[in-house]
């Protein structure tokens, strides 16, 4: 599951039953060929999402990267990814995220910093 999430992270081709499991009925579409597609930012949201529930340190490299996602959707779940794993090393991305033109990537931002400091 978490070489898989990275995979997506990174670009690389995985399982349409990973997408599926990730996305849940909505990935029917996305792999349809609908709302982006597999290159559509829905994939990077949901491997995000994935490591939000299973994570290890494998995938921290790919997390800070995903931080300057071009998507403000996976953006805001790396700070929540950040903050429920205490990923200590992805203090200054998430620290870049303050400045987010999206709220709610900065407000993510916000807990998750504060989250690494308790």
């Amino acid at each position: 599951m978490i070489a898989g999430c990275v995979g997506l992270l990174e670009g690389r081709t995985v399982d349409d039953e990973l997408i599926l499991t990730l996305g849940g009925p909505h990935a029917r579409r996305v792999l349809d060929g609908f709302e982006g597609g597999r290159e559509g930012y829905w994939p990077r949201v949901w491997a995000v999402r994935g490591l939000l529930h299973v994570f290890d340190a494998v995938a921290t490299d790919a997390v800070i990267r995903a931080g300057t996602d071009d998507s403000w959707r996976v953006r805001e779940m790396v700070a929540k990814v950040v903050a429920a794993h205490r990923v200590d090393e992805a203090a200054e991305a998430v620290a870049g995220l303050l400045d987010d033109p999206v709220a709610r990537v900065r407000r993510a931002a916000e807990r998750a910093l504060s989250r690494l400091v308790d």
